[in-house]
């Protein structure tokens, strides 16, 4: 029984079984809220994560709790890989995680601490240590917390990392679990709408392990797109646990041990998690929002109709944070992010990705890019990624120049010139130059997808 998998293709692909020796324990100190219609529950001897889901009145609890590494809980990823202290390995097993924090507590079944607690019956607040999932006692240098309320079938949750890591390496960005959903082993049925015309109300699909994912040995499946912002685990009637998160349409998931049986103590289980690809800097504070919903498929699908903003084009303003995008073969100047994205070269084909999109390339057909830059190569080229084509590759992509006289500028490029910008998009990438020499650079305060008016271009208000 693989007890948590990470997020990454390594974990998806691991053959062993593992489990933790749980042995005997103490009835948990729980925090709960009810607001007659669901009951949610903190563990406040694992850290404050949802530990307890169901509906009011109802004692039969969604949520699994078989060792430290499930609950619904907060779980974030940065380097190096593995990740040690002085006189502590990672367990063998778990060293590809890297660092690693967790809500709940570590392999080890050594729990996080909750260092603050308030509940007024409207709403909860949870503060606590976490710990490294793969070392045994060994707090992380952060802190999570979680703001809690209900909402008739959905619970509203606002959570947040504080890091203060003495390493202040830059390490490259990692899928962060926004956050890691475990279910009991009857809500076994993968489901979202991943299809090319969300919104629409077109059929919604069971998503299920690939015959190559089946063939390396895969527990979850790998990322997938869920168009309209939203995944569920459900049992044989499509009742069980969805997660609404607006702007997010990257997802994994899928289940673990003997489907449809189980519950909150036994070893199968569900697995959902929202994913953005973040790098997680060693001061940075990091927040984001989601809603859990107990109900049907379509009483959470219309949930997220009513939440999740349709069709709109990114608007990346880097004004204080980095807009969920990452660099490869890059750095920024690091956290915190001031007015602009300092992007700091060192070698070939430095590039900015932008995180998984869903827009109609009809409804924005101009990109435009304020930035400002000083490198030898002020050669830039653009490139986007399609529904049916998924990759960014040379024909999908423009080439136009840059000022790198170190002022700013606005560069507006006509994305509709090239037949390959058609239909959903999905994707967006920007490489500044094909070779950025150490002491180079661009600062980029925008990055927008436009339309065009009469008056020039017209960014969506996004993001």
């Amino acid at each position: 029984m693989i007890n948590r998998p990470g997020i990454l293709a390594l974990f998806c692909v691991l053959g062993g079984v593992l489990s933790t020796d749980r042995g005997e324990a103490a009835e948990p100190k729980m925090s709960y809220l009810d607001n007659g219609v669901i009951r949610l529950g903190v563990n406040l001897d694992a850290g404050g994560a949802i530990a307890y889901l169901s509906k009011s009145g109802d004692d039969h609890n969604l949520v699994n709790n078989w060792d430290w590494g499930r609950q619904i809980q907060m779980s974030h990823y940065s380097g190096p890989v593995p990740f040690r202290v002085p006189g502590k390995e990672p367990f063998p097993h778990w060293q590809g995680l890297g660092w690693n924090p967790v809500q709940a507590g570590d392999h080890f079944r050594n729990p996080s601490k909750v260092v603050a607690h308030r509940n007024d019956g409207q709403s909860l607040y949870v503060k606590s240590i976490p710990m490294q999932y793969a070392l045994d006692n060994v707090p992380a240098e952060c802190t999570f917390e979680s703001w809690i309320s209900l909402d008739g079938k959905t619970a509203k949750i606002h959570s947040r990392m504080v890091v203060d890591r003495p390493d202040k390496t830059q390490y490259p960005a990692r899928n962060q679990e926004l956050p890691a959903i475990y279910t009991v082993g009857t809500l076994y049925r993968l489901m979202s709408y991943t299809g090319e015309k969300p919104f629409s109300g077109e059929r919604i699909s069971r998503i299920v392990l690939s015959e190559e994912e089946k063939r390396k040995g895969a527990v979850w499946t790998g990322s997938f797109l869920a168009t309209e912002g939203w995944a569920a685990l459900v049992d044989d009637r499509d009742w069980g646990i969805g997660i609404v998160k607006p702007r997010c349409f990257m997802f994994c998931g899928g289940f673990a041990g003997e489907p449809g049986q189980g519950g909150a103590f036994d070893g199968p289980t569900g697995y959902l998690g929202p994913l953005e690809l973040e790098t997680i800097d060693h001061n940075i504070t990091y927040a984001y929002d989601y809603m859990l919903v107990v109900g049907t498929l379509q009483e959470i699908r219309r949930l997220a109709y009513d939440r999740v903003q349709r069709f709109s084009p990114p608007n990346y303003r880097f004004a204080a944070d980095r807009q969920h995008g990452y660099l490869l073969h890059a750095t920024d100047a690091g956290w915190p992010i001031r007015g602009a994205l300092h992007v700091l070269f060192g070698g070939v084909d430095p590039q900015w990705i932008g995180p998984a999109e869903f827009w109609l390339a009809k409804d924005a057909p101009l990109l435009r890019i304020e930035a400002a830059c000083q490198m030898k190569q002020p050669q830039a080229e653009c490139f986007w990624k399609r529904y049916d084509d998924d990759r960014f590759t040379p024909d999908k992509s423009l080439s136009f120049p840059l000022e790198p006289d170190g002022a700013y500028h606005v560069y507006t490029i006509d994305l509709s010139a090239s037949k390959q910008y058609r239909g959903a998009i999905t994707g967006l990438r920007v490489d500044p130059t094909p070779q950025g020499a150490k002491g180079e650079w661009i600062k980029i305060k925008s990055i927008a997808l436009c339309q065009k008016t009469a008056s020039g271009t017209s960014p969506a208000e996004n993001r």
